[in-house]
């Protein structure tokens, strides 16, 4: 017999973590399966060597894109998911993000929800993730009816003279919002030391605010709450009317153990939590489960995203350097009448970062002397939803990617416009950009659409699948469009949101 919860939530990443941390305070007996473990914490966590070229933290997984090539896709299965390498940029979505937006490449959709709905969730989503901030600085950002809950992450020397010169020019750089557990006032009580080992690094220290560090270890001091390790789901069974999960099918320590519950929370990310529910199929939903519109896997977006490097002759001593963010081309720019996208710095680059991208045997020596006088910068547009971007599975259940770039002219006009600030603010500099490829899934999301209408949605306005009585979705999956922004705050408040939905109207 299948052992029973009242509640059992998959994944336990930026969704995942953050509902179970809401509605652990419910008393309902709650499970949460994650299919990796607790990431150790070991001296490679601040290790560029291990984290960049061994890629130690990454799950050794192989997916296919459309063509059928092997890609190894940047993904991490712990306790906290991506978020326990993530950068900790927590921005809001713009309100006319949620509106309808012309871009070069097309149509980004109207959310059924506005800004105003996911706001006061905003709110919370920042306060739990302790983010620091400072409103009005950003010339895009929406209304809030609170501030900032800590002071903005203040610029070193090098990071400082770059926001005055953009400022001089007309600019308006703004403080980067970061959920880091930082406090400059008084630095010898703070966790955060501002190393250098934060943007795409695991925390040895437990000061960046991960889903593990502020949604899944506050949960489990509720004695109702229960986490499983190394619990991989394979499939979601219904009744025999496919009105409701019934059970939930793990795989743990080699062996296949079956659980049950009033309700189902899926947070495994965009890519995994479509895959489960194509998994999910049966003669009810033969498609695939809560799939009767045929868009679960669909419309997948990670944004374009590109990394860009401006070497100088001047040292950029910086050790914290993601701090600094931009969005002046957000919405156009003067020779633009159509969105660009967001600028922000990254953290600080080194040798071993550089060498991955680096010509074969290029001396140690001279990618050091390069990283040492680098101004890094991470550049992001929005991709559209496009039906033919997306995941399937083939006979053997292995998990095909298939995804083409769009706007991509918006792009090639933000990477050109910050070309264009480099040769004014970093002269004599040489300028490297990568454009993230598909492997880079770190800002996933919409396959498994939320709307108003059951015909070109899986899910409504509260995240519940349309076709499934007692399944919710909570990672990024829900997303209609990826805005041009980090997509991390805005699943943390919407899984706040969704916990709001479900202590009032379910539980």
């Amino acid at each position: 017999m299948a052992e029973h919860h009242d509640i059992v939530i998959i994944g336990t990443g930026a969704g995942g973590g953050t509902i179970a941390r809401a509605l652990a305070s419910t008393g309902k007996k709650i499970l949460l399966l994650e299919r990796g473990g607790w990431l150790p914490r070991e001296k490679e966590n601040s290790s560029s060597k291990a984290v960049f070229l061994e890629a130690r933290y990454k799950a050794k997984e192989v997916w296919f894109d459309q063509h059928g090539k092997e890609i190894h896709p940047g993904i991490h299965y712990y306790v906290g998911g991506n978020t326990k390498v993530y950068g900790a940029a927590l921005l809001r979505f713009r309100k006319e993000d949620f509106g309808e937006l012309r871009h070069y490449g097309g149509v980004s959709p109207a959310w059924p929800i506005s800004y105003e709905d996911l706001e006061p969730y905003y709110c919370e989503a920042e306060r739990l993730y302790a983010v620091h901030g400072e409103r009005g600085a950003d010339p895009t950002e929406p209304a809030a009816t609170k501030p900032y809950p800590y002071p903005p992450v203040s610029h070193e020397g090098a990071v400082a003279e770059l926001a005055d010169a953009l400022r001089a020019l007309g600019h308006k750089p703004f403080h980067l919002p970061l959920g880091i557990q930082l406090d400059e006032s008084h630095p010898e009580n703070s966790r955060c030391m501002r190393c250098q080992t934060c943007d795409g690094f695991p925390c040895i220290v437990d000061a960046k605010s991960d889903a593990s560090v502020c949604g899944v270890r506050p949960a489990l001091e509720h004695s109702n709450v229960t986490l499983l390790t190394g619990a991989l789901v394979t499939k979601l069974e219904t009744d025999a009317g496919g009105r409701r999960v019934t059970k939930v099918h793990v795989q743990r320590e080699g062996k296949v153990q079956t659980f049950s519950a009033d309700l189902v929370i899926v947070a495994c990310g965009a890519v995994n939590s479509a895959a489960l529910l194509l998994k999910s199929r049966s003669d009810v939903h033969p498609n695939g489960l809560a799939n009767a519109s045929g868009v679960v896997g669909r419309h997948y977006m990670a944004h374009n995203n590109t990394a860009f490097v401006c070497v100088t002759s001047k040292k950029n001593p910086t050790v914290f350097e993601k701090t600094l963010a931009l969005n002046d081309f957000y919405f156009g720019a003067p020779d633009s009448d159509r969105p660009l996208g967001h600028i922000q710095m990254l953290g600080k680059s080194d040798g071993y970062m550089l060498k991955g991208d680096a010509p074969p045997f290029t001396p140690r020596s001279v990618l050091d002397w390069m990283a040492e006088h680098a101004f890094d910068f991470w550049l992001t547009s929005e991709d559209l939803p496009d039906p033919e971007n997306r995941v399937t599975l083939d006979a053997q259940g292995r998990i095909h990617l298939a995804y083409t770039p769009n706007n991509l002219e918006a792009h090639a006009r933000l990477v050109g416009k910050l070309k264009e600030l480099c040769a004014k603010l970093l002269p004599w500099g040489l300028k490297l950009s990568k454009r993230i490829p598909i492997e880079g899934t770190a800002h996933q999301c919409g396959t498994v659409r939320f709307g108003t209408d059951p015909k070109t949605s899986a899910l409504d306005v509260h995240c519940k699948a349309h076709d499934v009585d007692n399944l919710y979705v909570v990672d990024g999956s829900f997303f209609v469009s990826s805005t041009a922004v980090n997509p991390g705050l805005t699943i943390m408040a919407n899984a706040l949101r969704v916990a709001d939905h479900i202590r009032g109207k379910v539980l």
